[in-house]
């Protein structure tokens, strides 16, 4: 499993008009081929009277599913300026549909090229991108006397908390990076003078939304 990496919000769409035809983008967070191929057929259904539904998609840890469609379009002036901004904002696990209504005038191979890449590039700016970062949920089990001090000290470390769960005893969770759960580990045992349960768990990525926007393609 990858330590971090980018992809999308999980879904987003934008719509502009170039030389009065519609370029309506669908951007969608996909796992697998499948859920890739299902999303594009989707949005055909939702368009059937639409000139294009163009697509591209990359999928994997290591982009190793990368497939792009014109659609109708010449060939190379849809499907590919979208697979190249995928590439350009290194953007796994994403798909992208750009349904076209034409409005009565050509726009030539060179600007098709650039408004497939700008409703692309637009609609994931509207989508929004996100970072995953691979972490560990750990519980820290205190007595509630503890409470106070640690639930700050947590608060006001770089270790995110997710949840407080009030039992018999206090557990509360936080999500820590694979490499410094052994650095929690004695942080937390230091500042409860060894009183506190430090249990390791489940692997999972954390999302944080963050600044990636770009000009257009």
């Amino acid at each position: 499993m990858l330590k971090k990496y980018h992809t999308v919000a999980p879904y987003g769409e934008n719509e502009i008009t170039i030389q009065k035809s519609r370029f309506i983008t669908y951007v969608k967070r996909t796992e697998t081929e499948e859920a890739a191929l299902e999303f594009i057929q989707d949005i055909k259904r939702k368009h059937p009277a639409a000139n294009h539904n163009c697509s591209a998609y990359m999928i994997g840890e290591h982009d190793l599913i990368q497939k792009a469609n014109d659609d109708g379009e010449p060939s190379g002036t849809a499907g590919v300026p979208i697979l190249e901004v995928l590439k350009k904002r290194k953007l796994k696990d994403t798909t992208i549909v750009v349904t076209r209504y034409f409005g009565g005038i050509k726009l030539g191979g060179g600007g098709l090229i650039r408004a497939y890449g700008r409703s692309a590039t637009e609609g994931i700016n509207a989508a929004g991108v996100v970072e995953r970062r691979l972490n560990r949920l750990v519980t820290t089990t205190i007595d509630y006397t503890w409470l106070g001090k640690v639930e700050n000290e947590i608060r006001n470390s770089s270790y995110p908390l997710k949840e407080i769960s009030y039992l018999e005893n206090v557990a509360i969770e936080s999500f820590v990076e694979e490499d410094e759960t052994e650095s929690f580990t004695s942080w937390i045992t230091e500042l409860t003078n060894g009183q506190a349960s430090v249990e390791i768990g489940e692997q999972l990525y954390r999302e944080e939304k963050i600044s990636a926007y770009f000009d257009n393609f």
